[in-house]
């Protein structure tokens, strides 16, 4: 069901010094900012030829980050995005297997304009698992 790689999300108290390492000691192309009001948080993508690096900066003190971040207060990997072909047929298949859809169950559209949706880490080895379409 899963495709390609889509991006590796990483979690960061300060994400304007996120994004100067990045530039200046990687060298890394990396986009504008930009803030997801649905899902509580600002995003900054770092272009990698094969996938991309999603940095995550809480948006407001309600973001659903904030938690992930008073825990790791260094920031750290938050989640692992996969491409499927279709979001709705993939929902229904994790659903009938068992697996635990977050929020309301139904896709949100994300960073990349493109519907996703997330699966319940303790379902996946402790990892969070975001779904977009391709």
């Amino acid at each position: 069901m899963i495709g390609r790689l889509n991006h590796v999300a990483i979690a960061v108290p300060d994400l304007e010094a996120a994004v100067r390492q990045y530039k200046l000691v990687l060298g890394a192309n990396v986009g504008e900012p930009q803030d997801e009001q649905e899902h509580g948080v600002t995003v900054v993508f770092i272009e990698l030829q094969n996938t991309k690096i999603e940095l995550l900066g809480p948006l407001g003190k309600d973001s659903p980050i904030i938690t992930f971040l008073q825990n790791n207060p260094a920031g750290g990997i938050h989640h692992v995005c996969y491409e499927v072909d279709n979001i709705l047929v993939a929902c229904e298949n994790l659903k009938k297997s068992g697996a635990r859809v977050l929020g309301d169950g139904a896709p949100k559209i994300g960073a990349h304009g493109k519907p996703v949706l997330f699966l319940h880490p303790k379902d996946f080895n402790g990892c969070l698992i975001e779904l977009e379409q391709a």
